[in-house]
């Protein structure tokens, strides 16, 4: 009953027009629904990006001020001695 139903909606000009109109705003629909999504996955993309360029440049400085150090208690008390620090 259903099947007959649907086919002979289907022989009409009109209906097949209206199928087609709205499975292109369907289409378009899906299409802006995906560039939403695509557009927060490349946000958290960026977000994360920065984070990991802070957390490189906190480290870089540590490393420098690692590679800064006195190497021992002689260097340490000659540094102290020429305020150094």
């Amino acid at each position: 009953m259903w099947g007959s139903l649907v086919v002979g909606l289907m022989a009409r000009p009109w209906a097949r027009r209206a199928t087609g109109l709205a499975l292109a705003a369907l289409t378009i629909i899906l299409f802006l629904l995906n560039l939403r999504r695509q557009g927060e996955r490349t946000g958290r993309a960026a977000e994360r990006l920065e984070n990991l360029e802070r957390a490189n440049a906190i480290q870089r400085k540590m490393l420098d001020a690692a590679s800064r150090r006195p190497r021992d208690r002689d260097d340490l008390l000659d540094r102290l001695r020429a305020g150094g620090f």
